[in-house]
């Protein structure tokens, strides 16, 4: 295992400690897996985002050869009407 230093506010603290002493485990150890469960759902994110965005490629289209390259003005134009 690494070894790591980090700084909690009074309240983290105190509500990590409770948690400890009321769960019977280390503070360390509640750390760690809240940490897991973090990262696997920014993982899942992430995941989820790049599957929507390949499935939207190519479904739709513009109508005008250089969309890809003056989006700015054709998102402007679209907005004012």
């Amino acid at each position: 295992m690494i070894c790591r230093r980090i700084q909690l506010t009074d309240k983290q603290a105190t509500r990590l400690k409770d948690l400890a002493h009321s769960s019977n485990e280390s503070m360390a150890a509640i750390i760690r897996k809240a940490l897991d469960r973090f990262l696997l759902k920014q993982q899942a994110d992430r995941r989820a985002l790049y599957r929507q965005a390949l499935a939207t490629v190519g479904k739709h289209k513009a109508g005008v050869p250089d969309a890809s390259i003056d989006h700015d003005r054709y998102l402007e134009e679209e907005f004012r009407s």
